[in-house]
């Protein structure tokens, strides 16, 4: 792999990308439990990948690996650590003198009203803004002050606020990763996290074409049905007119006739 790729996150963090184990080759070849190289062409690899991703066959995907270098606010970190599908190791304040370096919003926003644990508008507060900058420099003060009378630097920490920045390496499947960024990608994820899962998306957007296809369309862009939700919709379509909608869209062949299965059922596609 060539020289690591870096995109920087917010005021001062970023994502790098380490190292990487297999791209959609890799799982083409777990797939097809085949080594040999050029067999397919890159229209039946996609047609593959495409396959695996709509009918949740899962395990090649897994064949994949991405290691990533993040920095990140505290606060952002301790909601990425909440994906326990990982391997991950973060900069230690027991063994490190943590750096003076804080998340610093252009502007905060309002507690939504409807959303209990969502945010929602600018709130346009140079007061506000003050508050936290004055709050971060007592802080940081406050802990090295702390470390000079001798207190640990394991217990000095304790008064550091949630927007100092931390550092981890994240190492993940990118089954698992597409989960990830899934949630995180989505409208209502903090928006902080968004953009680190933005930078994220951008990378493997690169590094596997082909899978990042397949999930877009079936995964990110795509939505599951409940038994209700197809009941409803055989109510007020028919298989005529669905396919003839499909088709409009492009689709054809065993793709068409799977989509009408989908929603109808086998004894009633065409």
């Amino acid at each position: 792999m060539e020289g690591p790729l870096t995109i920087p996150v917010l005021d001062k963090g970023f994502v790098r990308l380490v190292d990487q184990m297999g791209d959609d080759r890799a799982i083409v070849q777990a797939a097809r439990v085949s080594y040999g190289e050029g067999t397919k062409t890159v229209r039946e690899d996609a047609a593959l990948i495409d396959y695996l991703m709509r009918h949740r066959h899962t395990s090649p995907f897994e064949m994949v690996v991405f290691k990533f270098h993040v920095k990140a606010p505290i606060f952002v970190a301790r909601q990425w650590f909440r994906h326990r599908t990982a391997s991950v190791n973060e900069i230690s304040g027991r063994y490190s003198i943590l750096k003076e370096e804080f998340y610093e919003p252009e502007a905060f926003r309002k507690q939504a009203k409807r959303n209990k644990q969502a945010s929602e508008g600018a709130l346009l507060d140079e007061e506000a803004l003050a508050l936290l900058s004055k709050v971060q420099q007592e802080a940081y003060g406050a802990y090295r002050a702390l470390l000079e009378k001798g207190v640990a630097r394991e217990m000095a920490r304790m008064v550091l606020p949630l927007n100092l920045y931390t550092e981890f390496y994240w190492k993940q499947d990118l089954h698992n990763l597409f989960h990830f960024l899934k949630l995180r990608l989505a409208p209502e994820a903090q928006w902080e996290i968004r953009q680190y899962a933005r930078a994220i998306a951008e990378i493997v957007k690169e590094r596997v074409p082909l899978a990042w296809a397949a999930f877009e369309e079936h995964l990110l862009e795509g939505a599951f049905l409940s038994r209700t939700e197809l009941r409803a919709l055989r109510g007020l379509l028919t298989p005529e007119v669905y396919e003839k909608a499909l088709s409009s869209l492009g689709l054809g062949g065993s793709r068409l006739k799977e989509a009408l299965e989908k929603v109808f059922g086998p004894g009633e596609a065409l």
